[in-house]
């Protein structure tokens, strides 16, 4: 029996053990650390998570893909079900089903049982809602001990970047630690040292501690929105009246936790019903096309990639082109900031909510600590060292760094 840390992400899932006195992450798919936060139904076989959730969808196997399992926490989803070949599932058991996947890789790769967890989670898994919050952690931890873990407990995830920062510290400073993940966007600000690092009571040295829901996805929804979903009818007018096309569907299309919801026939009658009255019914054409083959994912999955190119060399090209041959978007650093500026501008603001509630000016912070896969955004990365001029930045391992945290608290606490 033993203790780790499980960072469960929106994104991407890691599990970590102490092993000769040092943090470390367990392999979870072949040789890779991370585990993509995803999982792939097929009638008649067991379910897959990973990477070859996301190839079986690619490739085109039967089936249904989940992914963004995190982003129902909190929310009224949580409880709904979803069908799945002959059965119907909750979300909370498909998130349960995923974990035990992973709790399992782990073990195998451990060669030992866990039976105590330190759970990463946000500051705020719902935003201005203290007992959705409650619900979220709750259900957790539920669902951790229905899967084999006995003792379950928690920690902020920016904290734990702040324990894996800390490992590597040399002197005193104050750290503000910022987490830009998939699903939500955490901050805290933390007194460190070599000494304090050795202390099992840290409540003092946090200083602040502040989140908001906006990650990666919601870039890829505001991105998939402004530059996507128009050329399947988003925005187009009806041939009556001055109405616009109905735009639900589009939004949950765009929407990593809510594109499932769209397959089913009831929503193809309807979108067949909107063509025979739209005044562009050839782009309302792709969009029944997009959902009576359940290709949502592969939609979602262009956008993601082509985020994550432009921000990286300036420019993509969506390609489509298994929508409509020929069809591709093209997205540049411009298109990408435009479509998505007013999410960074709202991350950045909670480093100013920060340091209101630690009392400090931006003077005062000697680091800032980036690690989280949307990071790497550059107009999300110029907003938060626009806020700290003077603080040295340093980069964590972008998906590693919670994991690694919660590690060390997990032998912190089972020591």
């Amino acid at each position: 029996m033993a203790a780790c840390g499980l960072d469960f992400g929106t994104s991407n899932t890691t599990l970590g053990r102490v092993a000769g006195g040092r943090p470390e992450l367990l392999p979870l798919e072949g040789h890779h650390r991370t585990v993509p936060s995803a999982i792939f139904f097929a009638p008649g076989r067991e379910p897959v998570i990973g990477r070859a959730a996301m190839e079986a969808y690619v490739e085109g196997v039967p089936g249904r893909l989940m992914r963004s399992l995190k982003s129902v926490l909190g929310t009224g989803l949580i409880e709904e079900t979803t069908p799945l070949g002959r059965e119907r599932l909750r979300f909370r058991d498909v998130i349960a089903r995923y974990l035990a996947a992973v709790k399992a890789r782990a073990e195998s790769a451990a060669d030992t049982e866990f039976d105590t967890v330190v759970h990463g989670r946000p500051v705020h898994f719902v935003d201005g809602d203290p007992e959705g919050d409650r619900r979220a952690e709750e259900t957790l931890r539920e669902i951790a001990a229905s899967v084999g873990f006995r003792q379950v407990s928690f920690q902020y995830e920016p904290i734990a970047a702040a324990l894996d920062y800390e490992q590597g510290v040399s002197q005193e400073e104050i750290a503000l630690i910022a987490d830009i993940g998939g699903g939500t966007s955490d901050f805290s600000i933390v007194r460190l040292s070599p000494e304090r690092h050795a202390r099992a009571e840290r409540a003092e040295d946090i200083l602040a501690n502040d989140g908001v829901r906006i990650g990666g996805t919601d870039f890829d929804r505001m991105l998939s929105l402004g530059t996507v979903m128009p050329l399947m009818g988003l925005g187009s007018p009806m041939r009556r009246g001055d109405l616009a096309v109905p735009n639900a569907y589009f939004h949950d299309l765009a929407t990593w936790s809510s594109i499932n919801r769209l397959y089913n026939p009831k929503t193809l009658r309807e979108i067949d019903e909107t063509r025979r009255d739209a005044a562009r019914p050839e782009l309302i054409d792709r969009l029944y096309g997009v959902v009576e083959a359940e290709r949502g994912h592969g939609l979602a999955l262009a956008v993601e990639g082509a985020k994550i190119a432009a921000s990286d060399t300036g420019a993509a090209e969506i390609d489509l082109t298994f929508v409509e041959r020929g069809l591709t978007a093209s997205v540049d650093r411009a298109s990408l900031d435009a479509q998505t500026g007013t999410l960074a501008s709202r991350i950045a603001e909670r480093v100013g909510r920060c340091l209101a509630q630690a009392g400090l000016g931006p003077d005062r912070i000697d680091a800032l600590f980036l690690t989280g896969g949307s990071t790497g955004l550059p107009h999300v990365r110029a907003g938060l060292t626009a806020c700290l001029p003077r603080a040295r930045v340093v980069e964590g391992d972008t998906f590693g760094s919670v994991g690694i945290g919660l590690t060390v608290e997990a032998a912190r606490r089972a020591g």
